[in-house]
């Protein structure tokens, strides 16, 4: 008697918790993705930017070294980030500054190596 009365209504209410429930798991997921995919974009394009101001300031700054050189990277990167709405630490710009360097560093190295062999092997 109860379940003639009252089932369809329950069926309805289980339902409607139901729907709402996976609405808002779908709506956490999208969220965290969103997030994801943003946080990404923002270190894809933190890598690219500082990139670009190592190969800049290496082609601009000639006369200057090391940690004026450094200091001009960071003053460049910080504001081309900024214009873009990101945000980063002096720490984690240089460490980027500093791993960017070093990945060119021994790009260069690899084929001044590769191109003195080559030349060994003209030579014989």
């Amino acid at each position: 008697m109860f379940w003639e009365l009252y089932g369809d209504i329950i069926i309805d209410a289980l339902i409607g918790l139901a729907t709402t429930a996976l609405t808002a798991i779908a709506g956490y997921l999208g969220l965290k993705l969103k997030a994801h995919l943003e946080k990404q974009e923002v270190e894809k394009t933190t890598k690219k930017v500082v990139q670009t101001v190592v190969r800049a300031v290496e082609q601009m700054y000639k006369d200057l070294h090391g940690e004026q050189k450094l200091e001009k990277a960071i003053e460049s990167a910080t504001e081309i980030l900024a214009s873009k709405g990101i945000i980063i630490t002096e720490l984690e710009l240089r460490m980027l500054i500093e791993e960017t360097v070093g990945a060119f560093n021994d790009a260069f190295h690899k084929t001044e190596n590769t191109t003195k062999i080559e030349s060994e092997e003209v030579a014989v």
